[in-house]
């Protein structure tokens, strides 16, 4: 079953904000970490996590799955993700359309993949094998990408499409992504958009981009959300009605107030057609 975020703004939690949001109940829908962060058996870590979800919904988002990549996936690494699961019971699961493993080891990056027949066999095979394991359905996140295969035969959504139709699973659209994608490689963010299915995203990341010098889009999770992705998003809250949005700032992680009050202007664009749904 996919389970499903409250369609409010969330915000990635940082142990240095702990002690802000527990002073007081605060005005965010939902908190998302990343799953490998909580792999341990214990700690301050923990601690602070299951305080947190005696709250607030919880989204846990992995980075370290690999379920693009060419062999089979890590079923320590995937037991460990269950195990996660089980305490902590999330409302979401979400992992990557990337790869990040070699040989059996770990390249720490997210790195991209060709959309060919073949890789769309291999990727519905790894979401169906983690779906089993966790015993529900994730969401799967369209990457940043900096490089396209001349051998790709699919477009991204088309692919995501046809992953979610074959597997059952869920997306995860990150509006920044696609807006950095589309400078990097030169293609329409609103046609992309347009074609991907909404109706089966269950939540939406937004986050800050940095410009290198030669115009390059870097996804840095450094910064507040640009205008030009606040716009983006705006088209597809309109279109598709309010959906769980995450406020993603891993970087120069900026003090509570203010990553609070970047949660606040997607609270802002999803509270009227929320209040009209009910």
């Amino acid at each position: 079953m996919l389970t499903r975020l409250p369609p409010r703004a969330g915000v990635s939690f940082k142990p240095q904000h702990f002690g802000a949001i527990n002073a007081a109940p605060q005005a965010i829908g939902f908190f998302e970490v990343h799953a490998e962060n909580y792999m341990g058996a214990g700690g301050p870590p923990h601690a602070m996590l299951s305080r947190l979800r005696e709250d607030y919904p919880l989204s846990l988002h992995g980075v370290a799955l690999s379920i693009g990549g060419a062999e089979a996936l890590d079923d320590d690494h995937l037991q460990r993700l269950a195990a996660l699961c089980a305490r902590y019971d999330p409302q979401s699961v979400s992992e990557h359309l990337a790869w990040s493993r070699h040989g059996g080891e770990f390249l720490a990056d997210l790195l991209p993949l060709a959309y060919t027949a073949e890789t769309l066999a291999r990727v519905c095979e790894h979401v169906d094998r983690t779906q089993a394991v966790l015993g529900r359905a994730i969401l799967l996140e369209n990457p940043s990408l900096y490089l396209s295969f001349e051998d790709s035969a699919l477009e991204e959504p088309d692919f995501l499409a046809e992953v979610a139709r074959r597997t059952g699973c869920g997306l995860l659209l990150d509006v920044n992504n696609v807006f950095v994608s589309s400078v990097n490689l030169g293609f329409d963010p609103a046609r992309y958009l347009a074609a991907l299915p909404l109706e089966a995203v269950g939540e939406i990341h937004l986050a800050g981009h940095t410009r290198r010098d030669d115009g390059v889009l870097i996804d840095s999770h450094g910064a507040a959300v640009s205008a030009a992705v606040w716009g983006l998003y705006a088209g597809v809250i309109a279109q598709a009605g309010p959906i769980a949005t995450l406020i993603e700032w891993d970087n120069d992680v900026p003090a509570w107030p203010e990553l609070l009050a970047e949660a606040a202007k997607a609270e802002a664009i999803l509270t009227p057609l929320r209040s009209h749904a009910a």
